[in-house]
């Protein structure tokens, strides 16, 4: 939890702290009702004279605010690799599914239309791949990471719209009920361009990094 400890300080009266389920004050209100990645849970946290001890300070008190920027930095290259992971698996399905299906008497992953679409999902799915892979790479080598994570998670956010999108409509009216996985990708994807930061927000940090 990020709490402004001092409101005349500003940002820097922002602390970070370690709140514990059985403390006394704090309740779980509803769950919210979402459109995608239905299995993470978002629930409202109610604190009424809920006392947290020093102890439970993460960092330093008024450090906050770069506990916070730290974390989603951080969380914007495993965002990335969410994004890639169920535009992959929307892939997958897909190419299993056009190898089946038959149009006039032959499987439509025979169709070149179709095979140029599959190849171009391919190609996107795995650019973004490689983005994650570079902005993982160079935190682990503690070296300047925030652009790349930035590039990572806006590029595959938006291709995990894309490819998912394209997936239903290889489907057909399939893709459109829950009889196939594909629509559930599609809707998880699009808390990729707002959870971590905002599309515009990666933005943002892009082009402070390109000028400085």
């Amino acid at each position: 939890l990020f709490a402004n400890v001092n409101p005349e300080a500003g940002y820097r009266g922002i602390t970070a702290f370690l709140i514990e389920k059985d403390f006394p004050g704090i309740t779980v209100g509803k769950k919210e009702d979402k459109l995608g990645i239905r299995a993470s849970s978002t629930c409202e946290l109610i604190l009424d004279g809920c006392r947290v001890p020093r102890r439970n300070v993460l960092g330093e008190v008024g450090k906050g605010y770069k506990v916070a920027i730290e974390t989603l930095n951080e969380g914007r290259i495993g965002i990335g690799a969410q994004m890639v992971g169920l535009a992959g698996a929307a892939l997958a399905h897909a190419l299993s599914y056009a190898k089946e299906r038959k149009q006039f008497g032959k499987p439509i992953a025979e169709f070149q239309g179709l095979q140029f679409e599959l190849a171009r999902m391919a190609t996107e799915v795995e650019a973004a791949r490689l983005l994650v892979y570079n902005a993982a790479r160079l935190k682990d080598a503690g070296e300047d990471f925030l652009v790349p994570a930035a590039m990572a998670k806006l590029h595959s956010s938006r291709m995990a719209q894309k490819v998912t999108s394209l997936c239903i409509d290889l489907f057909g009216g399939y893709g459109f009920t829950k009889e196939f996985p594909v629509e559930k990708f599609y809707r998880d994807s699009k808390i990729g361009t707002i959870y971590e930061g905002t599309t515009n927000m990666q933005l943002q940090t892009i082009a402070r990094g390109l000028l400085g």
